[in-house]
C-alpha cells in the first residue's frame, strides 16, 4: 500500500503519505489564498521525500470538508485528476474526523473550523474516533449552548473563545492524521465516503438576481 492523502479544506495545504504501516512523507503549509498553487508541489515534494515516484501510489485520500467552495474544490478536484491518471481508488474523509482523530482525546468533544461569515463547522464527537453528529455550519452563539462545557479543538473553536472556553489545538487538519484515519477504517472493513463535497452552503460567487441573459438576434 502506498496511499496519498490530502486537503483543502482549511487554510492549510496539507499532503501525506502513508505505506501501510505509517506516514513515512508529509508536508503543510498554512495559505488560505493559494492551495491551487501550493498542493501540486507539496505532491511532488512529499513524494521525493519518500523516495518515491507517483506510479508507485495506490490509492488516493482527500479531506471532502466542510469548507470553503474555492480551496475545497482544489483538493477533490486534484485527488479525482490523479485517480483517473493513475488508475487508483480514491476515497474520501470528514476532514473535522480527521481533525478529531489529530486530537486523541477522550471523551465527548467539539470539533469547528472556520466557516467565515462570523459562522464555523462544526460537529460533536463522542471521542477521536466516533462523531455524533452529521457537520454543520452555524454561528458560534447560535450553538453555545450545545457545545457548553465541552473541550473544543480547530481554528474556529480558538477564534469564537466566547463559544469554546475550552479551545485548543490542532487549530487545522493535517493529511498524516488523515492518512492514519484511513487506514485504520480501512484496515477494520469499513467504507469510506465517496469524494465528494460538503459544502454545507452555496458559494459566495453567484450569478446577479437580476442578470440577463443577452442573445444575437
Amino acid at each position: 500500500m502506498l496511499l496519498l492523502a490530502l486537503d483543502t479544506a482549511t487554510p492549510a495545504v496539507t499532503v501525506a503519505l502513508h505505506d501501510g504501516h505509517d506516514v513515512i512523507a508529509s508536508s503543510s503549509q498554512v495559505d488560505a489564498r493559494r492551495h491551487g498553487e501550493l498542493l501540486l508541489p507539496a505532491i511532488d515534494r512529499v513524494l521525493a521525500e519518500a523516495g518515491r515516484t507517483p506510479d508507485a501510489v495506490t490509492g488516493i485520500v482527500v479531506g471532502i470538508g466542510p469548507g470553503p467552495y474555492t480551496g475545497l474544490r482544489v483538493g477533490l478536484m486534484t485527488a479525482d485528476t490523479l485517480g483517473l491518471a493513475l488508475g487508483v481508488p480514491v476515497h474520501g474523509v470528514c476532514t473535522l474526523d480527521g481533525l478529531a482523530y489529530a486530537a486523541d482525546l477522550q471523551g465527548p468533544f467539539v470539533v469547528a473550523t472556520d466557516a467565515r461569515r462570523k459562522e464555523v463547522y462544526w460537529a460533536r464527537y463522542a471521542d477521536s474516533r466516533t462523531r455524533l453528529t452529521d457537520p454543520a455550519v452555524d454561528r458560534p452563539a447560535d450553538i453555545a449552548e450545545q457545545v457548553e462545557g465541552l473541550p473544543a479543538v480547530g481554528a474556529g473553536a480558538l477564534l469564537y473563545p466566547e463559544a469554546f472556553p475550552k479551545a485548543h489545538e490542532p487549530e487545522h487538519v493535517s493529511a498524516a492524521a488523515l492518512a492514519r484515519l484511513a487506514v485504520e477504517r480501512l484496515a477494520a472493513g469499513g467504507e469510506l465516503p465517496a469524494p465528494r463535497p460538503l459544502y454545507l452552503r452555496r458559494p459566495d460567487a453567484q450569478v446577479p438576481k437580476n442578470y440577463k441573459v443577452v442573445t444575437p438576434k
